[in-house]
């Protein structure tokens, strides 16, 4: 893949199809070495005499509060969510705090005090980092940059290469609550919902899976920037199979549903920040499910499609009529600064 755009727009970070021209065309032929060849949501190095998952991220988010959650909350989910889904949990973290000069003090506490509280509830301490000011108006309020690392379980071996034709395809909850909380708390829009963010960390929901499952799980993702269809698009392409996803298994909230039919939007490429996906052998797939449908916060889990041979490298929707559609990546941006 080649980069051939002149300039950096909006949608080169909105996670979809210009992210990774923007990644594979550009940075990471710049960049290239073994680990990040072979990088997912986080990079697993040897360490010691078991295996180290490393992990860094930035959060934009705007408004920095909604309903449900704030960027402190997010930027510590966001983390050790990656790392959950690379079957490490998370023990530590780095927050590095880009601070727009007007910021309320009252907010800069009151975000420390939700990443604080995040962290506890994530069993994660934030052990450094850094402070930077920048000019009124150069930052939204406040970003925030991380830095996590976790140790890797022995018995959680994932990647796309694991992946096998027959394999299912499950969703842990209801799919974008975040994205369509994040644009409603913006006040653009003439909608109301009673709709929330479901922004946790998610590391209770992968070791569940990894209890239950042992060498039956495959793989894992988080579906943040580009929702579902991006990351199960990144799977196919990786892995060389198809995914059929069944369109009216997704868990999905009437409230997400609706806004999504009023403004054109797919639910599929919406983001989330409280949900995984897993693939599991179909002889693990009942065990991976009751245990997924017990965990606190995967009480929606729903099992929503399988892995198939053909056509390679796609996936495709079916609905309940037995019509079919191709789901592609994200294009465009129509959600900037979700997370």
């Amino acid at each position: 893949m080649r980069f051939k755009d002149v300039q950096i727009e909006m949608a080169h970070g909105a996670g979809g199809k210009a992210s990774r021209r923007l990644v594979e065309g550009l940075i990471a032929p710049l960049l290239s070495n073994a680990t990040l060849d072979e990088l997912g949501d986080a990079a697993v190095l040897p360490f010691g005499a078991g295996r180290l998952a490393t992990t860094a991220d930035s959060f934009v988010v705007r408004p920095l509060r909604f309903p449900g959650g704030s960027i402190g909350e997010l930027a510590v989910n966001g983390t050790v969510n990656d790392l959950a889904v690379s079957g490490a949990r998370p023990l530590a973290l780095l927050a590095t705090f880009i601070l727009e000069a007007g910021l309320s003090t009252q907010t800069l506490r009151e975000e420390l005090e939700a990443l604080a509280a995040a962290a506890r509830r994530a069993g994660v301490s934030v052990i450094g980092g850094d402070t930077k000011v920048v000019e009124h108006g150069k930052a939204d309020g406040m970003y925030i940059s991380t830095f996590g690392f976790g140790t890797v379980d022995e018995r959680a071996l994932l990647a796309a290469g694991n992946v096998r034709p027959g394999d299912r395809v499950l969703v842990s909850g209801s799919v974008g609550d975040h994205g369509i909380t994040v644009l409603l708390a913006r006040g653009e829009l003439d909608l109301e919902a009673q709709l929330e963010s479901d922004t946790r960390p998610l590391t209770e929901l992968a070791f569940a899976l990894i209890d239950a499952c042992g060498d039956g799980l495959r793989w894992m993702r988080d579906p943040t920037r580009g929702g579902v269809a991006t990351a199960l698009n990144e799977l196919a392409r990786a892995c060389g199979h198809a995914v059929l996803i069944e369109e009216d298994s997704v868990p999905l909230r009437s409230e997400v549903r609706g806004a999504c039919e009023i403004l054109g939007l797919d639910p599929l490429h919406i983001a989330n920040e409280g949900c995984l996906l897993a693939i599991v052998a179909p002889q693990s797939a009942g065990a991976a499910l009751e245990v997924l449908q017990r965990t606190p916060g995967g009480e929606r889990a729903a099992d929503i499609g399988e892995i198939r041979e053909a056509p390679e490298r796609t996936v495709l929707g079916r609905n309940a009529y037995g019509g079919t559609r191709t789901i592609d990546m994200l294009v465009g941006d129509p959600l900037p600064r979700i997370c």
